[in-house]
């Protein structure tokens, strides 16, 4: 993964499948995994905030990804990221040592760095793990936002080599796609409404939480606008709207675990504090999930 546009396409953030006693259902794992990667993804993201990373052990995160890498042969970007950079550290050479493509990185929660502070994160990381990286931003996640000159500067290392946009700014999305056009640098983006915005100006992918339940879909109206092809992902777009929405009815990854569940994809269990769905939310994508229940044709020479 060292060429230009190394993050091209779909990206599924995937879902973390647990027993009832919660521990990790690996064959589930793998399954997902294989269904994905059959549906014509172009990469897997384990470990990621939609797979309740912040739920698992150090040493589960690392499992979880070394049995999708295992299970796979599309790249898989392997979440490693903390708000401390020891710790992300750390995980991040467990994670390319399991077998990861590349690394997503999402910017330290809650202690709020300073932006000269976050390039020191993403620079020590880069430094000592020899893979592609990306960086994360979702300040409603974290609390802070990464400005885009920080992600230029940053666009400058070797191993920095995407952007995760998931902040809602679609104008600080533009400049950032400006600002590193002279880097091997990829914007994706983290909200699965905004995608197309995004490749409108330059981005070149998701990682997508819809993509679990609709790969197929979700990989036309990518690789539609990608190609030029802007009246047909305008089309998928607005097909999958009421999905983007129904998925964030409650917070993530929430519905997306019971839309697994009602698809027959997984359990839809969560670890705890995240909570079950609620009847009248699961009763409403029920609904919804029957509207897209029809076959959509798929183009399997992308």
């Amino acid at each position: 993964m060292t060429d230009s546009d190394t993050f091209a396409g779909v990206y599924p953030a995937m879902c973390t499948p647990f027993h009832e006693d919660d521990s990790i259902d690996f064959q589930t794992l793998r399954e997902d995994a294989q269904r994905l990667e059959s549906a014509g993804v172009d990469g897997l993201v384990p470990m990621g905030s939609t797979g309740e990373s912040a739920t698992v052990s150090h040493d589960e995160h690392i499992e979880v990804i070394e049995a999708v890498v295992d299970a796979v042969d599309v790249p898989v970007i392997g979440g490693s990221g903390s708000n401390n950079t020891d710790e992300a550290l750390d995980l991040s050479q467990r994670a390319a040592d399991a077998g990861a493509d590349a690394l997503l990185l999402i910017s330290p929660y809650y202690n709020k760095p300073e932006q000269r502070g976050l390039i020191t994160h993403y620079e020590t990381i880069a430094d000592a793990v020899d893979i592609p990286q990306i960086v994360y931003n979702v300040p409603s996640r974290t609390g802070k936002n990464i400005e885009a000159d920080t992600v230029a500067e940053l666009a400058a290392h070797e191993n920095i080599q995407g952007f995760k946009a998931a902040s809602g700014d679609l104008n600080q999305v533009s400049e950032i796609v400006e600002k590193t056009r002279d880097e091997e640098f990829d914007v994706l983006s983290g909200n699965d409404g905004e995608t197309l915005p995004i490749l409108s100006v330059g981005g070149t992918g998701c990682i997508s939480v819809a993509a679990n339940v609709e790969p197929r879909r979700m990989s036309d109206m990518v690789w539609d606008a990608l190609e030029g092809e802007y009246e047909a992902a305008r089309e998928r777009h607005h097909e999958l709207g009421p999905l983007f929405r129904a998925l964030f009815w409650e917070t993530n990854p929430i519905p997306v675990k019971a839309a697994m569940e009602i698809r027959g994809y997984g359990p839809g269990r969560l670890r705890s504090p995240l909570s079950e769905i609620t009847l009248a939310n699961r009763e409403r994508l029920e609904a919804l999930l029957a509207e897209y229940d029809e076959p959509v044709e798929f183009e399997d020479d992308r």
